[in-house]
């Protein structure tokens, strides 16, 4: 039956999308800047095999083709397109180097496959854009082998963290269309420092219990859009690090995974956090450990989270559907701060919530008492507990609760 169901969401899912092409991903009232490839015929273009001499056994490094490949295109005045045909193409750690001439657009109709000797590449990503402004990648599949290195981990042997599979780096105007990322060995997607990334039509696997796998994780970016799109992994399906603004989040399937996650903040390395206008709607989880999560440490470190909007969620067997954790400590090992976290949420919205819950506390607000959660708003929660009685926290908050007699109960008022 858990088949059937998760089949019908699905199903739901792929009709109910909404994508058809790179302008469908944007914010209705968005004015964001576009890359246009309107007229593929008059792309300058750029054959990883005719041209540069690549092979597609999966056997033979192409990395020098796929180099050389950009290389050229970015150094074309006019817009240009690098293809990948069908086929498998074996990959060493590679950087895609900006300041390019002209837009670029990537196709790729192959799979990327990580050389195993990437394996041992802790803390790097396996391909890197970087200051690039201007890019459309259109389909590919990437795969970075990583169940040997999860299975490393499990057995709490010496092992590298891996690599992530994808990152964005200091770049602008990008559009991800159709990407397929399985089996990374860390994050799947990574964007930091970058402004008016779209992604849409993302399908990202990997097993439930990879861990560290988090399927897209933004940091220090603005004007994020990321819709239609399907996360079935270990971690995180989407994590919104410290110093992100104006992310909207629309359209998409979670599950396995830990949910869609603000934090975690408030790392003793973070400084002056700011996390401000998400939107996070039309969503569904299933079977994850968290539906809509902001977390952040019990630590001295300044920050605001402010004016949140999470609406129109699906819960299909969810640990936690709503929370707020500002006690948050993964390892168990962190300092006790009697005081509390210091960043400040609020301004929070849960709109139209509803489905199954696997704990009977279908809501979650454990804030810090130093700063308290304020400005929170819970409309039109239906969430059910097999046939029992639901029951919330609220530590260190300040709530409304709109149109729900039983969120009313929950908490008494």
């Amino acid at each position: 039956m858990t088949n059937f169901i998760y089949l019908l969401l699905l199903l739901n899912l792929l009709i109910n999308s909404s994508y058809s092409s790179p302008s469908s991903l944007l914010n209705p009232s968005s004015n964001r800047h576009r890359v246009d490839f309107s007229s593929l015929s008059t792309l300058k273009s750029f054959n990883v095999i005719k041209t540069f001499g690549a092979k597609n056994d999966g056997k033979t490094d192409a990395t020098k083709a796929f180099l050389n490949a950009w290389n050229a295109a970015c150094a074309s005045m006019l817009p240009s397109q690098i293809y990948v045909p069908n086929g498998k193409y074996l990959l060493n750690p590679i950087n895609f180097e900006g300041n390019c001439k002209s837009s670029i657009l990537f196709r790729i109709d192959g799979t990327l496959l990580i050389a195993n000797s990437a394996y041992y590449y802790s803390d790097y990503s396996w391909i890197v854009f970087h200051n690039v402004d201007g890019l459309h990648i259109k389909g590919g599949v990437l795969d970075a082998k990583g169940k040997n290195l999860w299975d490393c981990k499990a057995s709490h042997q010496s092992c590298p963290n891996g690599a992530k599979s994808l990152s964005f780096d200091n770049s602008k105007n990008i559009i991800v269309d159709g990407l397929t990322s399985t089996n990374s060995q860390m994050f799947h997607i990574t964007i930091n420092a970058c402004q008016n990334i779209n992604m849409g039509g993302v399908i990202i696997t990997a097993d439930a219990d990879s861990p560290n796998t988090d399927g897209i994780h933004i940091e220090k970016s603005s004007e994020i859009t990321i819709t239609d799109s399907q996360i079935m992994t270990g971690d995180d399906c989407i994590s919104i690090g410290p110093n992100n603004q104006n992310i909207w989040i629309e359209n998409v399937f979670c599950g396995p995974g830990h949910g869609i996650s603000i934090g975690s903040l408030g790392r003793e390395s973070d400084e002056n956090i700011v996390v401000k206008n998400v939107t996070v709607k039309t969503v569904t989880f299933m079977g994850t450990n968290n539906g809509l999560r902001i977390k952040t440490f019990s630590t001295p470190v300044n920050g605001i989270v402010k004016d949140i909007y999470f609406s129109e969620a699906t819960m299909v067997n969810v640990r936690n559907p709503i929370i707020i954790d500002q006690n948050y400590c993964p390892q168990g090992n962190c300092p006790n701060n009697k005081e509390g976290s210091d960043i400040q949420i609020s301004n929070v919205v849960y709109k139209n919530i509803h489905g199954s819950s696997t704990s009977q506390q279908i809501v979650t607000f454990d804030c810090s008492p130093k700063k308290p959660c304020y400005g929170l708003t819970l409309q039109d929660i239906k969430l059910s507990y097999q046939s029992n009685t639901t029951t919330c926290e609220c530590q260190n908050c300040y709530l409304k609760v709109l149109s729900n007699l039983q969120l009313s109960h929950c908490f008494g008022n």
